[in-house]
């Protein structure tokens, strides 16, 4: 691997044979460096991928900002998060998370006022599986360095998790993936005048569907399936549930501008017929 550019003593930016870009850090490694050097393997300490929303230029200035033991820290915690989450935790946040951490660690030593989160209730409901691991996270930092973060960290570290489905640094885009999930199941509730139990089987299914759903969206994929008798039937036998589908493909494709297609609809379609199954008189579970 070759230096292309050297941030600082510490931090630089290497390439490997296949032209791909890794942000280096270690003691010593840029020092007296020059573009086009052969990376010392040897002193180097950590590798971080620039992904479309994170650049080199930011990666390096966060690491270098970044204690090293609070960066110790979130390795550790993203790895026990990939092992409890799946495998799309990947090394892609482990920069951002760690810039949270610090800067939370940072507030508490210094006694400044907790931050009351928004979304909280929206994560508490939507994302069980993060915000247990966020919560078992605010354990091991306290672990780890001595310092108790109030409980309401574990939200703003519960979408950090979330987040990496994306591959994104910035959680505005899970923030705001958080409050449409939430409106949606409001349209349900609306619709059939009645609350719906967060803690069911078939919530947690339906926002699994709806968060691949908006990543779909936010990328151009389309469902390519042949679904036309299907949705027929569905759409005969279950005008309402199928209306109420409908509604929320509306309100996507106005919202965002995506070409909500005819199998999305029947597989929302679906989904409402899951969770208004004991609302409506229906008990099947397709």
């Amino acid at each position: 691997m070759r230096i292309a550019k050297v941030f600082n003593n510490s931090v630089v930016l290497g390439v490997d044979e296949q032209g791909g870009e890794v942000v280096l850090f270690g003691r010593g490694v840029g020092f007296q460096a020059k573009r086009g050097d052969t990376v010392d393997e040897s002193i180097v300490e950590r590798r971080f991928v620039p992904g479309a929303n994170a650049s080199a230029e930011r990666i390096a200035a966060l690491v270098e900002e970044i204690p090293a033991d609070d960066l110790d820290l979130t390795e550790r915690i993203v790895v026990a998060g990939r092992e409890a989450l799946g495998k799309h935790v990947t090394d892609h946040v482990l920069v951002p998370l760690a810039d949270h951490i610090s800067f939370a660690l940072r507030r508490a030593r210094e006694n400044v006022p907790v931050i009351e989160y928004p979304l909280r209730y929206e994560v508490e409901s939507l994302y069980p599986e993060e915000l247990d691991f966020a919560r078992t996270a605010l354990g091991m930092i306290e672990q780890f360095s001595g310092v108790r973060l109030p409980d309401v960290e574990a939200v703003p570290l519960a979408l950090h998790f979330v987040n990496a489905q994306f591959g994104s640094r910035d959680i505005s885009t899970t923030m705001n993936m958080t409050t449409e999930l939430a409106h949606l199941l409001d349209i349900i509730r609306e619709e059939y005048s009645a609350n719906i139990d967060e803690d069911s089987t078939a919530v947690a299914r339906f926002v699994t569907h709806l968060r691949y759903l908006y990543v779909r969206g936010r990328t151009g994929i389309k469902r390519d399936l042949e679904t036309p008798p299907l949705a027929a039937a569905i759409k005969a036998t279950q005008p309402r549930e199928h209306a109420t589908a409908l509604r929320m493909s509306q309100y996507l494709a106005e919202r965002y501008g995506w070409d909500v297609g005819e199998a999305e609809v029947l597989y929302l379609s679906i989904h409402v017929m899951r969770l208004t199954a004991g609302l409506s008189g229906t008990s099947q579970e397709s």
